[in-house]
């Protein structure tokens, strides 16, 4: 071995062999060698003949992925990259890899067991429920044939049956331990019964299939209308509703009905009620953070509802639950939320500080008026100074008023505004008025 011989610089004799070992790799050599799995798949008749394909294309990309393959010239936009080139027929030659293998009888368990669940998990109308039965008893006789097994389904034809025969058909494809080449037919076979199961599925008619209005006709919403004067009729039939107390059937708009003017009539529908059933639907809402639900609330002044509620308050990374909370509370009027919401004149939101103060007001509560003083005193927003005078305003004591009426020469219209009425309350009270805040 000559003294320049890379090999015996390095000192490791196993290098040296290697190196001797590894042919280098040209695009020419490759694109033939592509050229030859090409015709190997092509007459591929086994999956041990296609796993024969795919070691060879996997030994293809191996010596691609360490070949030096000329650069294409940058300025040439025609030129040729060889690599790109060979990479790309050795990716469409593993899709046809794909293409060729199978069916396979796992195919079979993937499509029942999909059509199992959206039989379970969909709703279905009357008609779409009753077509069912038949489409999976098709189906099992096709699996009986087909693997000469007893799946005659048993029991009703409710969903849950309907599931339990779909589970024991994947249990009898499982067992018979299918081979995709010597049981081809057999896999064939079953998946065209799938694929009839499938459509058959498919075309039975689920609950989403309906328009709302098919929907609601289909719950006996609009039975309660013998002839409406009001349109739409889903608002006559709301009102018939409210006036029979069917507080079930007022929930069922709500949900079904997706539009603000149907909905603010059945907050307003349910507010009217205001039974334990309107209370109990709207809490429940209430506790996902329904925000129309907390309105409800608000409106029912639910004092049952302030424990949920007041847990609402610190939300700071949602601005529009808490205003929505405040004001429900303040509607309320219960005392358990008045430090809560002290808190909060104190948040760093200027948008959502005014909603304490006057959620506050309208509890009227005089622990407030100190925490109140100390936002109109304080705080650089004008709307929030103007909204805590106005609570001060709506407590009503001589405290509050007179903490109210120091800010008669503020800088801003509004808070001297709310200051000069405090003032006028004050004058009236000392002259034996009875003043309304």
């Amino acid at each position: 071995m000559s003294d320049d011989d890379p090999a015996e610089e390095s000192g490791d004799p196993e290098d040296a062999e290697e190196t001797e070992l590894v042919p280098e790799v040209s695009a020419e050599d490759l694109d033939t060698r592509l050229d030859e799995t090409a015709e190997a798949l092509e007459a591929a008749e086994t999956e041990a003949d296609l796993d024969d394909v795919e070691a060879d294309l996997d030994d293809i990309e191996e010596d691609l992925e360490r070949a030096e393959l000329p650069e294409p010239d940058e300025d040439d936009e025609d030129a040729e990259d060889p690599r790109e080139e060979l990479e790309s027929r050795l990716s469409d030659q593993r899709d046809d890899l794909e293409e060729q293998r199978g069916p396979y009888a796992s195919d079979v368990v993937d499509d029942i067991e999909s059509a199992r669940a959206t039989i379970a998990d969909t709703r279905w109308t009357e008609a779409g429920e009753a077509d069912l039965p038949g489409v999976v008893d098709e189906f099992l006789a096709a699996v009986t044939d087909a693997l000469d097994a007893d799946l005659d389904r048993t029991g009703d034809d409710d969903l849950e049956s309907l599931a339990d025969a779909l589970d024991d058909a994947v249990a009898a494809v499982e067992d018979a331990d299918l081979d995709a080449d010597e049981d081809a037919d057999t896999i064939a076979a079953l998946l065209e019964a799938t694929d009839a199961l499938e459509t058959g599925v498919d075309d039975a008619e689920e609950w989403d299939d309906l328009e709302t209005h098919e929907q609601l006709q289909a719950q006996g919403f609009y039975d309660v209308l013998g002839h409406y004067k009001d349109f739409p009729p889903e608002l006559a039939a709301l009102k018939e509703h409210e006036q029979q107390g069917n507080v079930e059937m007022v929930l069922l708009a709500l949900d079904s009905l997706q539009s603000e003017f149907m909905e603010e009539h059945c907050l307003d529908a349910l507010t009217r009620m205001n039974d334990e059933g309107a209370f109990e639907a709207m809490h429940q809402r209430a506790q996902k953070r329904d925000q129309p639900a907390i309105r409800a609330l608000g409106k029912m002044a639910a004092e049952n509802a302030v424990e949920t509620l007041v847990e609402y308050v610190d939300s700071d990374s949602n601005p529009a639950l808490q205003k929505v909370t405040f004001k429900a509370l303040g509607e309320i009027g219960h005392a358990d939320a008045v430090q809560p919401l002290a808190n909060k004149l104190a948040m760093d939101n200027d948008e959502v500080r005014p909603y304490a103060a006057r959620a506050l007001g309208l509890i009227g509560d005089a622990r407030a008026v100190d925490p109140l003083a100390d936002a109109a005193a304080d705080d650089e927003s004008d709307n929030v100074r103007a909204a805590a005078l106005w609570a001060l305003r709506q407590i009503g004591t001589e405290d509050a008023l007179e903490a109210a009426a120091e800010f008669d020469d503020d800088r801003a219209f509004i808070v001297q505004t709310e200051a000069e009425k405090a003032r006028d309350a004050l004058d009236a009270a000392g002259e034996g008025e009875e003043v309304a805040a």
